[in-house]
Order: structure tokens, then C-alpha cells, then sequence
């Protein structure tokens, strides 16, 4: 069966690591504090706060403790879905302000445009929110690339490492999944997609190997045809 959609990873894969890191991360660590403290109130910002007290087995937190678990969770870069929604929640504002601007690689921002034309479906699957995903494409270098976009996915549809995450998908987006090529860095990940049944091609901007799989160093050399 032929690839009708391509998903793709974020980090490492459209898009630097080192934008997460160094930008995205620490602009988030800096500014969640007071964020937390003007907006504890807000539903949408509460039902996050109340998800950290359960998570952290502290259900009798107040606001500042919270915002203590939250503080350490980004220093252990942990893979919290109300770390990620407050996170993208303190990037929208930064965004906005004109802060933020999200990096997609060139030759990232060219093979989507063209895939696009094509007819495929693009989706995203990131271990960021689906806020974030967007905010990141939305507010690009190279403009507002969320109208390229069919669909995205988070730690919502499961974790990027098992397989029934990608079954899940590939449900949701209504195609069998070997009809989707999913991209990556991570070998994990490419590896719980294939197990789903999925096409997969790692990226490798400055070489090497990810397994198995077909690897290439820039999106200039992805033919979503030719699988």
C-alpha cells in the first residue's frame, strides 16, 4: 500500500534539539513561576496545577510547592502532560510577545511545503503538547506552517517508545498503518512505529545510524513515494 501521510517527530528531526534546550526550556523555567502565581485561578491553568498534585502523590501542595515540583520536573526533563500543557501554556505568551520565534530546518520547511502540494497528510507527534507543536510551526522563522498540518499528537495518544501509540494513531488519522511514514532521531521511537506496522526513516543531520532503519541527513532526501 502506498504512503498517503508522512508524521514526523519534532526535535532533532524538523527541528533543532538545541532550540528546546536552550531556548524553549529555559525561557519556560524562567517565566513559569510567576505564570503560575497570576494565573492559578484560570480553569484551564488550575486543572493542570490540580494533574501535578496527583501525579506528585502531593495533593495538599499549595501554589508554591507546585511550582517547586514543576521547577524540578523540567530540570529532570520529565515527560509530564501537565508539565508540557503549563509549559506551552508560558510559551504561547512568549510567542505572542514576539520573544519566541520556533525553529523549523529549511529543508524541513521545503519537503513539508511540498508534501503538502502533493496530497499527503501531515501530522505531527511530539512529546511536547499539541499547544506547544503548534505554537512551534505557528510562529516559525519561516512563517505559519500550521496550515500544512492535518493533525497532531502528544503523550495524550500514548508514549513515543510503545507501539500501540502509533496503532492509536494511525486509528485516529483513519489509514492502515503502513500507508504512514513516521520520522525520527530517536531509535526507540522508529522502532515501536515499524513494530505498529508503520514506514519509518531516521534523521541523522550529522551522521550515523539509528538501527535498522533507512536514515538520511536532511529532508531533502525523503521520497514519501518511494516507500
Amino acid at each position: 500500500m502506498p504512503v498517503k501521510a508522512v508524521l514526523t517527530d519534532i526535535e532533532g528531526t524538523t527541528s533543532a534539539v538545541s532550540f528546546v534546550f536552550d531556548v524553549l526550556f529555559p525561557y519556560a523555567q524562567a517565566h513559569l513561576p510567576a505564570f503560575v502565581r497570576e494565573h492559578s485561578k484560570e480553569p484551564a491553568v488550575a486543572a493542570q496545577l490540580d494533574a501535578v498534585r496527583s501525579e506528585s502523590g502531593e495533593s495538599g501542595a499549595d501554589d508554591e510547592r507546585v511550582i517547586g515540583i514543576l521547577l524540578e520536573w523540567i530540570e529532570a526533563d520529565r515527560k509530564a502532560t501537565s508539565l508540557k500543557a503549563l509549559q506551552g501554556m508560558v510559551w504561547a505568551e512568549g510567542y505572542r510577545a514576539g520573544q519566541l520565534k520556533g525553529h523549523v530546518y529549511p529543508d524541513a520547511v521545503s519537503a513539508l511545503r511540498r508534501w503538502h502540494e502533493q496530497g499527503y497528510g501531515l501530522y505531527v507527534y511530539s512529546s511536547g503538547s499539541i499547544q506547544a507543536q503548534k505554537l512551534i510551526f505557528g510562529c516559525a522563522e519561516a512563517g505559519d506552517l500550521t496550515p500544512l498540518f492535518s493533525g497532531y499528537f502528544d503523550t495524550g495518544s500514548g508514549h513515543k517508545r510503545e507501539s500501540e501509540s502509533y496503532i492509536r494513531i494511525a486509528d485516529s488519522i483513519g489509514l492502515d498503518a503502513e500507508q504512514i511514514l513516521f520520522l525520527s532521531d530517536v531509535v526507540e521511537e522508529l522502532d515501536a512505529a515499524q513494530q505498529a506496522g508503520m514506514q519509518t526513516c531516521g534523521l541523522v543531520r550529522d551522521g550515523g545510524t539509528l538501527g535498522r532503519h533507512q536514515v538520511v541527513q536532511s529532508f531533502d532526501a525523503i521520497d514519501p513515494a518511494s516507500y
